[in-house]
């Protein structure tokens, strides 16, 4: 393969776009991972580009984008649309080039990501429960206003800017096999396979390519499969910076030939992936930074070799996170509700109680009522939230209880 068989940048204009962003943008660390290395069976490297400028890889399409318009376009001001990362890296490169920004964000918008995106200097205008309707309300001000639109990922701008971070991969982690990064609209991974896979012909190597979707947002598979960018309902995913309904044109062009492969992951694996970050590699990672991960932890890639992981932004509302972690815990069986009916007579909640403490497990919160609808009319329902070690503590606390004679049942 060589430079002009791709769609999207070649390698000396991504390199020109590296001089360019490197104004503004950090080179990110490259941290090692012995736990999942553990599970791989093979070194895996996380590309943290959490701890980028503003908290995302976008820092760098949208810098890379904004330098290159003409004096006349940069008076004009710009527009763009997001929930979230992409509104703080216009915001900011505007900032950082003297132009007017003006984003459009979701009503619903985390109260962090507003802040930081006023903060660097843009004017925001809510609009809207959903990311198309701010789509909308950018393109239209564009029209009306004659301010430069700034798309998240279809422009050769933004893609070459995304496309810095594959020679900094090289840089850092010279015998790189595989490289796994979350896709949405697919600007960071096109960018970065770009760069990459044009390097690699040039050395007479190859690098494996693997993109990482949310399955209740995964437009890659199902555009794939139909040879064109295809839209697709999105259904509600905690990974809301990949929640992309439709590939751009560009980085679909670029996906079908530079990825090998694109895998889903659920939720549940999401939020696991997250949790591990934060125990395991002291990383605060955003749902979807952590999609890459989770293709990990469930086994959907193998056999890869020397691995680098991008951990695409690290945004994420303390409150948003609370709720991850919870799913995550529950997830991992490290967190669980449990429901038993018990007769009512004096004794029993606490010889429950007793029974989990001698299983080292540890009640959270307790609800024990006579009003359950399956209680019969001499026995009462209890309600347990129970902090376990995982699913053998889970099992070992189960057959205890169910040796003593009650009938745990994990709710839902």
């Amino acid at each position: 393969m060589t430079e002009t068989t791709l769609a999207g940048p070649t390698l000396a204009e991504i390199e020109d776009a590296r001089a360019v962003v490197s104004r503004v943008a950090d080179v990110t660390p490259m941290e090692s991972s012995r736990y999942l290395a553990e599970l791989l069976g093979s070194p895996v490297f996380l590309k943290c580009e959490n701890l980028q400028r503003t908290g995302s890889y976008k820092i760098r399409g949208a810098y890379n984008r904004l330098a290159r318009l003409s004096d006349e376009e940069k008076a004009r001001g710009v527009v763009a649309a997001s929930a979230g990362n992409h509104a703080q890296g216009v915001a900011f490169a505007a900032r950082e080039l003297g132009i007017k920004a003006t984003i459009f964000m979701p009503v619903g918008v985390a109260l962090p990501k507003l802040q930081a995106t006023r903060n660097y200097g843009a004017d925001v205008i809510l609009r809207g429960h959903t990311v198309d309707e701010p789509l909308r309300a950018a393109a239209e001000f564009a029209d009306t206003f004659g301010a430069v639109l700034i798309p998240p990922f279809d422009h050769a701008d933004v893609v070459a800017g995304q496309g810095t971070l594959g020679p900094e991969i090289l840089d850092q982690v010279p015998d790189v096999d595989t490289v796994i990064a979350p896709i949405g609209g697919g600007g960071l991974i096109s960018g970065v396979a770009s760069a990459l896979k044009q390097r690699a012909a040039r050395d007479g190597r190859t690098v494996r390519i693997i993109g990482v979707q949310a399955e209740n947002a995964a437009a890659y598979p199902v555009s794939l499969a139909s040879g064109e960018p295809t839209e697709i309902t999105i259904f509600p995913t905690i990974a809301d910076g990949i929640a992309v309904s439709k590939p751009g044109a560009l980085n679909f062009a670029i996906i079908k030939d530079a990825v090998d492969e694109v895998v889903t992951v659920s939720d549940d694996d999401i939020a696991r992936a997250l949790l591990v970050l934060l125990e395991r590699a002291k990383l605060v990672v955003e749902p979807a930074g952590a999609a890459a991960v989770a293709a990990i932890l469930t086994g959907k890639v193998r056999g890869l070799g020397t691995t680098v992981v991008i951990l695409s932004g690290g945004n994420i509302d303390p409150l948003v996170m609370e709720r991850v972690i919870s799913r995550g815990l529950a997830a991992s069986e490290r967190y669980l509700k449990l429901k038993l009916m018990l007769p009512d007579r004096p004794g029993q909640l606490a010889r429950v109680a007793e029974l989990i403490s001698e299983a080292n497990a540890n009640v959270v919160e307790v609800l024990h009522t006579r009003h359950g609808r399956n209680a019969l009319i001499s026995q009462v329902e209890l309600e347990l939230s129970v902090e376990t070690r995982g699913p053998e503590h889970v099992r070992e606390m189960l057959d205890r209880l169910s040796e003593a004679g009650y009938d745990p049942r994990i709710a839902d």
